[in-house]
């Protein structure tokens, strides 16, 4: 799975002017296009992204292995799975699961707190054809306002890294998942992820996990993707 490039586009933000590249999705038949600054999918990427890039690029826009990952699965789920449901994804980053949802038919709401990432998130809804299907917010998982609205699904792609935050999610978790809902949170076995979930499985959530091999056959990425359930 390597991306297909194509000529370089700029984006211009209040926090400055980055390039951004094309990434080519290809699951069961179709295609999904997301602009991203950089492909972090190896050890080695993610070590000299948070080396040398972190602070110079906003790292929401970077295509994070857990994304694709995640997008898989969806595309795997099918519009069975999907078609009429609403979906929340948090972190959304370059928007590439979010996107994948929306096509298959469902109502998303992708959420990030950097502006540059929402950006591309609309930019990104408009070339697959699906920003109609798509409401865009920037909201902080620390401030976050319950407004009585519930979604089938809520999915995040390397979202648990953080452990301060983990309260604040789990309150998202809480007041935005409707009744019967289902989580789908892509992760890289990060330490601090894999302990917030074993949490959440001891207060009654089921937890169940598949992985997917990402990269060259013979340095593959290992991504996680866990289904919540309360």
């Amino acid at each position: 799975m390597t991306p297909r490039e194509t000529q370089p586009r700029r984006l211009e933000t209040s926090g400055g002017t980055y390039t951004l590249h094309e990434f080519h999705l290809a699951v069961a038949g179709r295609e999904w296009t997301v602009l991203h600054t950089g492909v972090v999918l190896t050890h080695e990427d993610e070590a000299h992204f948070l080396r040398e890039l972190r602070g110079h690029l906003p790292y929401g826009v970077a295509l994070w292995p857990s994304a694709i990952a995640l997008a898989h699965e969806l595309a795997a789920r099918g519009v069975d799975a999907l078609a009429g449901t609403s979906v929340l994804e948090l972190g959304a980053g370059t928007g590439l699961p979010g996107i994948v949802a929306a096509s298959l038919g469902a109502q998303v709401v992708q959420t990030d707190r950097q502006d540059a990432a929402l950006s591309v998130c609309r930019l990104n809804g408009k070339r697959n054809g699906v920003e109609a299907g798509i409401d865009y917010r920037l909201v902080d998982w620390t401030d976050w306002h319950d407004d009585g609205q519930r979604f089938d699904w809520i999915i995040g792609s390397d979202i648990l890294y953080g452990e301060p935050m983990h309260p604040h999610l789990r309150h998202v978790f809480q007041t935005s998942l409707a009744p019967g809902g289902r989580i789908l949170l892509s992760d890289p076995f990060r330490g601090p992820s894999l302990r917030l979930l074993e949490a959440l499985q001891d207060q009654k959530w089921s937890v169940a996990g598949t992985k997917w091999n990402l990269g060259e056959d013979e340095d593959p990425r290992a991504i996680g993707v866990f289904e919540l359930a309360r």
